[in-house]
């Protein structure tokens, strides 16, 4: 058990440059698809770029941090198999499922865009992108608060962020609508 810090560390580090992708991948989504509506040249320029971006974040960073975080995951469980027993760790395998869904599924946004296959707006990556915060926010409160986890309390500030989310949201779009350069 003396390397459990040094598996914990990595399975930490992964999962933090993971995240980052999921969040950075979406805001290039939101480019590409403002990109391919632009006029030529712009549009090929644009679109030839914001697509070599996204291929190198998605392969070189996103892909390897998910593997190697869900196998550094999978070794600490390994190490301390009591952890399955218990029901904050229930609740947090069910996030990290409804992670690798949203991986999954941003993995076949990707797809699209890299044929030039547009069939989302930009709007919707922009509410995507906080699919990952969302997840991140609720993985982080569970493992750190663990049995002490008040259910009701958490289940309502999801629901406050959730809510301060889309009021940002709603703010942006707004404030973007009056200046398109913002």
């Amino acid at each position: 058990m003396d390397y459990y810090n040094y598996i914990k560390a990595l399975h930490l580090i992964f999962v933090i440059t993971w995240f980052a992708g999921l969040f950075y991948i979406p805001r290039l989504f939101v480019y590409q698809i403002e990109a391919f509506h632009k006029p030529s040249p712009e549009k090929e320029i644009l679109g030839k770029q914001l697509k070599l971006m996204a291929k190198r974040l998605w392969n070189i960073i996103t892909w390897p941090s998910a593997i190697l975080a869900t196998v550094f995951a999978i070794w600490l469980l390994i190490l301390i198999p009591s952890w399955l027993h218990q029901g904050w760790m229930h609740v947090k395998l069910a996030f990290v499922f409804l992670l690798i869904f949203y991986h999954l599924k941003t993995h076949q946004f990707y797809k699209q865009l890299q044929r030039d296959e547009v069939k989302k707006t930009s709007n919707f990556m922009r509410l995507w992108n906080e699919g990952a915060t969302f997840i991140l926010f609720s993985v982080v409160f569970l493992v750190i608060l663990k049995n002490s986890f008040n259910w009701i309390f958490g289940v309502v500030g999801i629901v406050v962020l959730g809510v301060l989310l889309m009021l940002g949201f709603k703010l942006y779009k707004n404030i973007r609508n009056r200046n398109p350069d913002a």
